[in-house]
C-alpha cells in the first residue's frame, strides 16, 4: 500500500487592488477548507489588511511591509527569522511580474498564476488568458481568480465576495454619523467619488452632488462623501457642490476597515469604477457605479444589486489609460447625472 500523500503548505499572494482582493475572497475561503493543505497563509500589502479584518479568512493574513518581507516569508528558516513559512506552493492572485519573481527567487516548488506581464517562465503552473486577433479577451477578474485556483485543484463553489465587519465598529460609525447630522432611521447614500487607478476614472464632482441632492429630495437619504488618502480635495468638492447638505468625512478617521461599516449600513453606494463597489457586492448593498475607460467585462460579476452606467459607442473607449490620452475625457464628461439617478432609483426600487 502506498503511503498517503503529505499535505501541502500553501501561500496565497493576494491582489494589490482593493476590488481585486474582495473578488478573491471566495478563493481564499475555498483554499482554507481544502483538506489537501496543512496550512494556508494569505500574504498581502499591509495597507490592505483592513479589507479582510473580521472576515472568514482574517486569521490567515500575513501583512507585507515590503518586497523583501515577501521573499523572507517564503524563504527557508534563518536565525533572524526562525518561523519562515517555507510553502510547498504559492497561488499568485496578483498579476504583477515582481510577485512571480519573488516566489521564483524563494524557490517555492509550485508557482501558479496567470501568464501575464511576461512572467510565464517564472511559473510552474500557468493560465493563459484567451485572445482574439492577437489581443487579450477581457473576462471577469473573479473568473480568472477561480480558474487560477483550479490549477492547484482548488474548487471554488461560487463567486460571491464575502467580507466581515465587527458590530463594535458598526456602532462607532453610526454614532459618528449621528454626531454629524445623519438620521440613521432615514438612512444615507454613501458616495466614494475617487479612483486610485487615475484621473481617467473620475466623474465630475458636481454630478455626484446632483445625484446625491436628488436622492435626498426623493428618498430623504442624506449624502455622505468619503475617500482614501489623497482624495480629500475631491471629496470636499462633491460636498461643496451639494445644495442639500451632503456631509464630507475628510476631517474624520478614514480607513478601509471603517469603510466596510459605512457601506454595509448605507441605503445605496454611489461610486466610480473602484474598490468600494465590491464592498457593496459583499454586503448585498445596492450600488451604482460610473465607468469610463475600463472594460465592463472585467467586473461583470456580482451584479445582482448593482448597476453599471457608462457612455456607449465611443471609438476611444475602453482605453484602459490612467489619464485620457486625447484630453477630452468624453467617457466621463458625457455621462449625465440623469442616467445615474435613474439607475439609483432602479436598483433601490
Amino acid at each position: 500500500m502506498n503511503p498517503a500523500p503529505s499535505r501541502l503548505r500553501l501561500a496565497i499572494r493576494a491582489p494589490n487592488w482593493v476590488g481585486d482582493l474582495v473578488m478573491a475572497t471566495p478563493v481564499l475561503e475555498a483554499a482554507r477548507v481544502d483538506p489537501r493543505f496543512s496550512e494556508v497563509r494569505v500574504y498581502l500589502r499591509k495597507a490592505l489588511a483592513g479589507v479582510l479584518a473580521d472576515g472568514p479568512c482574517a486569521d490567515l493574513v500575513e501583512p507585507l511591509s515590503s518586497d523583501a518581507d515577501e521573499v523572507r516569508a517564503y524563504g527557508p528558516a534563518e536565525p533572524a527569522a526562525p518561523r519562515a513559512f517555507e510553502p510547498d506552493a504559492v497561488l499568485l492572485l496578483t498579476n504583477s511580474f515582481g510577485a512571480a519573481l519573488r516566489a521564483w527567487r524563494a524557490r517555492v516548488p509550485i508557482r501558479a498564476g496567470v501568464a501575464l506581464s511576461g512572467r510565464r517562465a517564472l511559473l510552474t503552473h500557468s493560465l493563459i488568458p484567451p485572445t482574439r486577433d492577437g489581443r487579450r479577451v477581457p473576462i471577469p477578474t473573479a473568473h480568472l481568480h477561480r480558474d487560477v485556483a483550479g490549477l492547484l485543484g482548488i474548487l471554488v463553489p461560487d463567486l460571491h465576495p464575502r467580507l466581515g465587519v465587527r458590530d463594535e465598529l458598526v456602532a462607532e460609525e453610526r454614532a459618528r454619523l449621528a454626531r454629524l447630522g445623519v438620521d440613521h432611521e432615514r438612512g444615507y447614500v454613501l458616495c466614494c467619488p475617487g479612483a486610485a487607478f487615475g484621473a481617467a476614472k473620475l466623474w465630475p464632482p458636481e454630478r455626484f452632488a446632483e445625484v446625491l441632492d436628488a436622492l435626498y429630495l426623493e428618498r430623504g437619504w442624506r449624502g455622505v462623501v468619503t475617500g482614501g488618502p489623497g482624495e480629500e480635495a475631491l471629496v470636499g468638492a462633491v460636498a461643496a457642490a451639494s445644495r442639500r447638505g451632503a456631509i464630507s468625512l475628510v476631517r474624520e478617521p478614514r480607513d478601509l476597515e471603517r469603510l466596510k461599516a459605512l457601506v454595509r449600513d448605507s441605503k445605496l453606494l454611489l461610486v466610480g469604477d473602484s474598490g468600494p463597489r465590491w464592498y457593496a457586492a459583499a454586503f448585498d448593498v445596492p450600488c451604482v457605479s460610473v465607468m469610463g475607460p475600463n472594460f465592463p467585462e472585467l467586473t461583470a460579476t456580482s451584479l445582482e444589486h448593482a448597476r453599471i452606467v457608462r457612455v456607449e459607442g465611443l471609438e476611444c473607449a475602453p482605453c484602459l489609460e490612467r489619464k485620457c490620452p486625447l484630453g477630452h475625457h468624453r467617457c466621463m464628461r458625457e455621462l449625465p447625472a440623469e442616467r445615474v439617478l435613474a439607475a439609483a432609483f432602479e436598483v433601490t426600487a
